[in-house]
């Protein structure tokens, strides 16, 4: 009698109404991912950025050489429980954020330290996406976002990567998007001419930033350098036009300078 075949997940909708309903499910998939039960994750969440701050050295004193080892091999899944605490308790934010990328999200789109995956899955579930790149150091987010995407039938829409010089990415990106990153990044002016140099024609490329540690030092993990920020302008402003939209949140979107 031949072995039944497993039949793939039936591919999810993931509208900006799902996400506000339940975060795609996170809180479940979390606690099954981090082994934990359900009450052990809400004790969890509340503390979660605390925790992550605390693992940091601070941003005086700290080697920039070593923000990718940093978020490679320190934070762990603490950074798993800080973004969807973030993404949890900042909902209607993160929906806006959403509802922007439907606008422009088509092709390929790069998720660039796409954390917990809430845009890449999104994207991944919208006809006009070919196909995902999701690109994260951390090892725990990448495991993650796929086990997500398995669950929700995306697998064949999203390929997990660690960095852009993977060579399964293709050349060019149809959008790019990368939220919440650059300030943690110790060249973001660099940054931008990578993707600057990765965006295909017609391209777009939502970003967002926030070059601040806090009023109380909350933030020790983004640097605030005001020379660096100001490459980081010069930088956006010689090789990027801004593309109106109307959703009053930080995050813009741009098309490469003609």
């Amino acid at each position: 009698m031949p072995c039944p075949v497993a039949q793939p997940s039936p591919v999810a909708t993931l509208e900006v109404e799902n996400f506000l309903g339940d975060g795609f499910d996170l809180r479940q998939q979390l606690a099954s991912y981090l082994d934990l039960s359900a009450e052990q994750l809400e004790q969890r969440l509340p503390l979660s950025c605390a925790d992550l701050a605390s693992l940091h050295p601070g941003a005086v004193g700290f080697d920039p050489q070593r923000v990718e080892a940093f978020y490679e091999q320190t934070v762990g899944t603490g950074h798993l429980l800080e973004l969807a605490a973030w993404h949890l308790g900042s909902a209607d934010y993160i929906a806006d954020t959403l509802r922007l990328q439907a606008r422009f999200a088509r092709g390929n789109v790069l998720d660039f330290g796409g954390g917990i995956g809430t845009h890449a899955l999104a994207a991944a579930s919208m006809p006009a996406v070919e196909r995902v790149w999701f690109v994260d150091l951390n090892p725990h987010n990448r495991a993650f976002v796929a086990e997500r995407a398995a669950r929700f039938g995306l697998s064949d829409r999203l390929t997990v990567c660690r960095d852009l010089s993977d060579p399964v990415l293709p050349r060019h990106f149809d959008t790019v998007v990368c939220l919440d990153v650059l300030e943690h990044l110790s060249d973001p002016a660099g940054q931008l001419e990578l993707f600057a140099a990765r965006m295909g024609h017609g391209a777009t490329a939502l970003l967002n930033w926030y070059f601040f540690q806090g009023f109380a030092g909350e933030y020790p993990f983004h640097f605030d350098d005001p020379a660096l920020v100001e490459r980081f302008f010069r930088t956006l402003q010689s090789r990027f036009l801004e593309v109106f939209h109307p959703l009053l949140i930080t995050t813009r979107a741009y098309r490469l300078m003609d």
